[in-house]
């Protein structure tokens, strides 16, 4: 059968067999897309696919997410086809330095290279060899060294991603694109960057997702209102588009910004696990699109600013292991905590090429839009565990935490109104008080951590009626009387949620309720003022 005039080969998600020891002749069919991603095999890995050889005019290339026998970089595969503007081969098992071609491809301008074992360092000549990269996708590898300093020039650069590599230098603002440039994405993320960061990340127009968190940056996060252009960082002056920063897991210190006001497009800010100091500011309020907010594991202190019940679009905030202190805002009841596609996706890349190449052949979508694989990632304590949500399962996630701070007084009975909820966590703090019965409102909560307080008085028999509570703790506080009955979800706790309260009797509990509890407390009555709270003298 004669293939000559095939163009087209489409064949992802099938099986890929082992070549015959019998040495066809070259097919004479010249291709420009070929894609044959996520195909299995009965071989723990196979050989690249060798007609690929005898190919000159592909335009397309995707053999992602397969087994290759110990390969290196086809270099010969982007020397040999001067037209390929788009290479996808991600978790490919490619072994090895990076291998670049010996004479520039001007077309070439998407490489995704993640999840492979290829090693050293960037090449210096990068940028000439592929000088109107778009997309450069670097990541999960074993990368050392910095980032050349040709990028600083690479104007169409449009996403950068070189996270969880071993990179390691101190980051100038020269070996970054230009504030001009088209950069919209730039991941560095767990690497070991370090020094101060540089002032160039922050003057990209068209920058809107900014990942630098896991490395080793260090210093102050200026404001450039005081004009100390030396520490400065111009942000919310010269990037205008950014909307999810992500700065967590480094050193950095001092207050947060008066210029990140400027920033009313933000929807993620992550500056969780850093050494930054002084109060939530009162403008927090002007970052009314904010939908991730996450100070965790940080010195801030004071107490929580009125403004933050303006953020209505807030679904999760999460302040714990700060020192903050005073009472917990009642108005933060105001908070929806509902779904948000905008704090979970990343949108794709939105440049197409020309629907029909030099021979007027059409390609379909999968050719005119980026393939690349970018998602949102937040770290968050939930039902007693460590949790990384991304994706769908970011977007319906809804949460507040504020334990490990040194919060004080009751916890407001309006927070029974956060019907959207997921998680809180008000445990280790110093909060005094009834536990609002109001909480059983809280009808999509599934972990409730009240432990490590000074709480008192029954807990709420209500709270039986929500079905989706998977975690319950009010250990170690003040409370008493007889815990909720064993039904719902209140069947599967053990002793360890109500442990450190030796006034509480139940089932699980060592205290029977017939010796510990009052008349007061049996009956239901309390038209005469009692509000179901031990009398602890009574006790001594």
């Amino acid at each position: 059968m004669n293939h000559s005039n095939l163009k087209y080969i489409e064949c992802d998600n099938n099986e890929l067999v082992p070549a015959s020891s019998f040495h066809a002749p070259a097919p004479k069919l010249q291709l420009r897309f070929f894609s044959a991603s996520s195909c299995t095999s009965k071989l723990l890995s196979v050989e690249f696919p060798t007609f690929l050889y005898s190919q000159y005019d592909l335009v397309f290339v995707d053999l992602s997410h397969n087994k290759f026998v110990a390969e290196h970089f086809p270099s010969w595969l982007v020397q040999n086809n001067t037209k390929l503007n788009r290479l996808y081969l991600r978790n490919t098992s490619f072994i090895g330095p990076l291998q670049l071609p010996q004479n520039p491809r001007p077309n070439l301008h998407t490489i995704d290279l993640s999840d492979n074992n290829i090693h050293g360092q960037i090449a210096r000549n990068t940028c000439l060899i592929f000088s109107r990269l778009q997309n450069f996708i670097m990541a999960n590898k074993s990368l050392t060294g910095c980032i050349p300093l040709c990028f600083r020039n690479m104007s169409s650069l449009e996403k950068l991603d070189l996270s969880n590599n071993h990179m390691s230098c101190e980051l100038p603002d020269h070996n970054l694109p230009r504030g001009g440039s088209f950069l919209w994405y730039l991941k560095l993320s767990n690497n070991n960057f370090k020094g101060l960061l540089p002032p160039s990340v922050f003057n990209m127009t068209k920058l809107v997702y900014l990942f630098l968190d896991g490395n080793k940056f260090v210093g102050e996060v200026p404001d450039l209102s005081e004009n100390n252009l030396s520490w400065s960082l111009p942000l919310g002056y010269y990037a205008p588009s950014l909307r999810y920063v992500h700065l967590y897991k480094n050193q950095l210190s001092g207050p947060l910004p008066y210029a990140f006001s400027n920033l009313s497009s933000l929807v993620t800010l992550d500056l969780g696990d850093n050494n930054l100091t002084g109060p939530i500011p009162d403008w927090i309020d002007s970052l009314s699109e904010l939908s991730i907010f996450d100070l965790k594991s940080n010195q801030f202190k004071g107490e929580l600013p009125s403004q933050l019940c303006f953020l209505r679009k807030l679904s999760i905030l999460d302040l714990s292991e700060n020192n903050f202190s005073g009472h917990l805002p009642s108005c933060l009841s105001n908070l929806n905590f509902t779904a948000s596609d905008e704090k979970s996706s990343v949108l794709y890349s939105m440049v197409p090429i020309d629907e029909f190449d030099d021979e007027g052949f059409h390609f379909d979508s999968k050719i005119l839009w980026a393939k690349i694989d970018l998602k949102i990632v937040v770290e968050l304590t939930s039902k007693k565990n460590f949790y990384t949500y991304e994706g769908d399962i970011l977007r319906y996630m809804s949460a507040m935490d504020l334990s490990c701070n040194r919060f004080t007084g009751e916890i407001p009975i309006e927070w029974g109104n956060l019907s959207g909820i997921h998680s809180l966590n008000l445990s280790q703090n110093n909060l005094t008080g009834l536990i609002p019965s109001s909480f059983s409102n809280l009808k999509q909560i599934e972990s409730l951590d009240l432990s490590h307080n000074n709480l008192n008085g029954r807990i709420p028999a209500q709270l039986i009626e929500l079905t989706f509570l998977a975690v319950f703790n009010v250990s170690y506080n003040n409370l008493s009387g007889r815990t909720p009955d064993m039904k719902n979800q209140f069947g599967t706790f053990d002793e360890s949620c109500y442990k450190g309260n030796p006034l509480l009797c139940g089932p699980l509990l060592r205290n029977s309720c017939d010796k510990t509890e009052s008349p007061s407390e049996r009956g239901p009555d309390n038209s005469n003022g009692d509000d179901g709270s031990i009398d602890m003298d009574s006790f001594y």
